[in-house]
Parts: structure tokens; sequence; C-alpha cells
């Protein structure tokens, strides 16, 4: 098995119990009864300029322990003050230590579009992020099959969630735009071996359909890597490990943000 494998089918496991715990049809009255940010997520990827989609996670399965300390509402605050464009919040437990409950602390101190980042293999994550105070819920490709992943779309449209369908090659580029994704998101790390080609991004920038947004993920480092990206044309690139391992992430975003400005 890959560490996509495992990590999906832990995913399986986390569905069935919270199932017990909240049955699909009580979860999805609660879901259903809330206003989506879905628009807002959306409005602020599609700004004018290169946007930043600022990530919090404890640690990856490639990295172990990126932040021993781990002061998410420390780091909520200063992506908020920074300016993010938006939030990415792991709530994966196993690999990433991530949890819902700290997605809710963080949806309760900061008004900036927030995804939930988890490996979703089930309708009823997506009524979850919902119910977290989500605007946006992620799709992988590499999770789903043609069918499902144009089901869950549909779901997330009906939500007025927003969906950030991943893709990582040619093939899931185009099951993403056959599914009527309005903004597909590129991984430059692979997710069978997380290996980290940035390239990536810029190979497969053509093939995103036109008027669809385009985001690059993973594999930022620094502001040399944003020259890189602002060439292809990128809507937005969500960074993680390279903030959580930065003292000071106001000052590490106003720096890739200075490369992102247009020559003049």
């Amino acid at each position: 098995m890959t560490i996509l494998d495992e990590i999906a089918a832990y995913a399986r496991l986390r569905v069935e119990r919270d199932k017990k715990r909240e049955s699909p049809a009580a979860l999805r009255e609660r879901a259903e009864a809330l206003a989506g940010g879905g628009e807002r997520f959306y409005g602020a990827v599609a700004r004018e300029g290169l946007s930043f989609i600022c990530e919090i996670k404890k640690a990856s399965p490639s990295k172990g322990v990126i932040d021993p300390v781990f002061d998410y509402r420390s780091i909520a605050r200063e992506y908020s003050e920074a300016g993010a464009d938006c939030i990415s919040c792991l709530t994966e437990p196993k690999w990433f230590l991530g949890s819902d409950g700290v997605f809710r602390e963080v949806r309760a101190l900061t008004g900036v579009p927030m995804l939930r980042k988890d490996f979703v293999v089930d309708e009823y994550q997506i009524y979850q992020a919902k119910a977290l105070g989500a605007d946006c819920a992620l799709l992988i490709c590499a999770l789903l099959s043609p069918r499902e992943l144009c089901r869950l779309t549909e779901l997330c449209r009906s939500l007025s969630l927003a969906a950030l369908v991943e893709a990582h090659d040619a093939d899931e580029i185009k099951a993403a735009a056959d599914a009527g994704a309005r903004m597909i998101g590129v991984n430059n790390r692979n997710l069978k071996d997380f290996s980290v080609d940035l390239s990536n991004a810029a190979r497969l920038r053509s093939l995103v359909p036109e008027g669809c947004l385009y985001v690059s993920e993973s594999g930022v480092r620094g502001p040399e890597d944003i020259r890189a990206l602002k060439d292809t044309g990128a809507d937005a690139a969500l960074v993680g490990e390279a903030f959580m391992r930065s003292p000071d992430k106001g000052a590490f975003l106003a720096g890739l943000r200075r490369e992102a400005e247009p020559c003049r």
C-alpha cells in the first residue's frame, strides 16, 4: 500500500466511527441549516494577483512533526493580521495530527475564508466540513472515481461550499474538469511517495480549462519559488511547511507577496 492508500483506509474507519456519534441524517440537517461561504473563498482566490492560502498543520507523513509547539491560535491570528487570503487547516488526525477541534477554534478566531483540508472518501465528510464552518472542501482526484468526483463536486455546490479539486497529472486534471470543477489545485507533491517537484504546476498549467481558478499546492520554500509560480499564471499558492517553520509568519508572507507583485 502507498501512503495515500493507508491514509484513505484510515479515513474510511474515521467516517464509520463518526457516523456512530452523529447519524448522517442529523449531520446533513445541521449542515444544510448553515449559510455557505463558497463564493467568498472563490473570490479570495480570484482576486487580482497571486493569492496565498496559508496552512495550519502540525505534522506530515514525509516530515513527521513540523511544529512541536503548534500554537495554532497564535498562528491563526498571525495569518489574519498579515492579510492571508485564505487559511487551510488540516483535520486528519493520524499522519498530520490535526483535528476538528483545532479547526473549530481557528474558525472562531478568524473571518478569513477557510479550507478544511482532509482526505475525503465519503459524502459525510462534506457535510462535516460545512458543519465545522468551512468555506471550502478538498477533493483529491487520486482518491475518487470520476463518478464520485462528480457527485461530491455537485454536493459542495448544493451546500454553497467551494471545492478545491486536487490533481497531480494530466488525466486527473481532465477528471476534475469533467466533474465541473471551478477551482483546480495542482499538487507538486506526489501523494503516492510524497516526493516534490515544483515544476509540476508549470507543466500542467496549460491543461486547466479557461475560466477555472488554478492553485499551485506544496513545494514553496521561499520567495524564489514564487517567482516561478507567478510566471505560470497561477491564481493562488497553497503554502504549508514553509509557513509552519517560519518564526515570523507575517514577515514571510510579506516576502512572498513582494515576489508575486508584477514587475514595474
